[in-house]
């Protein structure tokens, strides 16, 4: 078996270890211990195959939604499921996994630098660059690395391209989704927007009970409308339209009861 020292993007799997490990300890401390995080639905990575498979999610900080994400993967890897474990599973962890991010995030600072090397597949938003929105087309080379990237393993995509919640997704995934016909995974995190900053690298309350909630694989018809493929992924992540008036709806009753 020929052993493997860069992954599909040229980066040392050496480093990659070292930084999961890293990242992964300081992770423990404030999912488990500072904060505590309940995981359901983690069964559904029994079995998955190696190749091939798109999470979509909703985002809540630039940092800790992957992170967290990436310490169940890795649990899972070693049987654990439905919970983080003590972060010995960082010692050997999964390394076929990749993220979407923007590459301006990813350039704005050693941290995120580094996050980079973990498993960043960068690329240049199409609706905003320094912090003013613009109107530019897909570079071909970012398509190009998503595929990359989902040929060797799974991704983890935010549809939405903001921290902000029920804002519309980009039909950039659901073309990707179109043209790859992956496994789509849809996984629901809730309480890092309580527990993190926007970047989601300063703790900045303890006590927050975080989730991360995966469901079954969905059934896509890859034939159809990349409109209606990205309706049904918002409604998956429950960052539709319909979920938002249902929020307010709740809100609105928690305060009447009140």
């Amino acid at each position: 078996m020929k052993l493997k020292f860069k992954d599909s993007f040229g980066n040392s799997l050496l480093l990659k270890r070292l930084l999961i490990f890293v990242f992964g300890s300081i992770a423990y401390y404030r999912f488990n211990i500072a904060n505590k995080t309940k995981v359901s639905g983690s069964h559904v990575l029994k079995n998955l195959r190696k190749q091939n498979v798109l999470f979509v999610s909703n985002h809540q900080t630039y940092f800790a939604d992957v992170t967290g994400l990436y310490q169940v993967f890795c649990c899972a890897k070693w049987g654990i499921y439905d919970r983080i474990n003590f972060p010995f599973f960082i010692l050997n962890p999964k390394l076929n996994i990749f993220f979407i991010a923007a590459l301006e995030t990813m350039s704005s600072g050693l941290l995120p630098k580094l996050f980079a090397n973990v498993g960043s597949v960068s690329i240049k938003r199409t609706w905003r660059a320094a912090g003013k929105n613009v109107d530019r087309g897909v570079d071909p080379r970012d398509i190009q690395k998503i595929f990359t990237a989902l040929e060797n393993g799974w991704v983890i995509t935010f549809p939405q391209g903001t921290t902000t919640p029920f804002v519309n997704g980009r039909k950039g995934t659901a073309h990707i989704i179109k043209e790859t016909k992956p496994i789509v995974i849809p996984v629901v995190v809730d309480g890092f927007r309580r527990a993190f900053d926007k970047k989601g690298l300063l703790l900045k309350k303890k006590g927050v009970n975080l989730s991360i909630r995966f469901k079954e694989p969905l059934e896509i018809d890859f034939e159809k409308d990349s409109s209606e493929i990205l309706d049904q992924i918002m409604d998956s992540i429950e960052q539709s339209e319909d979920y938002n008036t249902m929020k307010k709806i709740d809100e609105v009753s928690e305060l009447s009861n009140a």
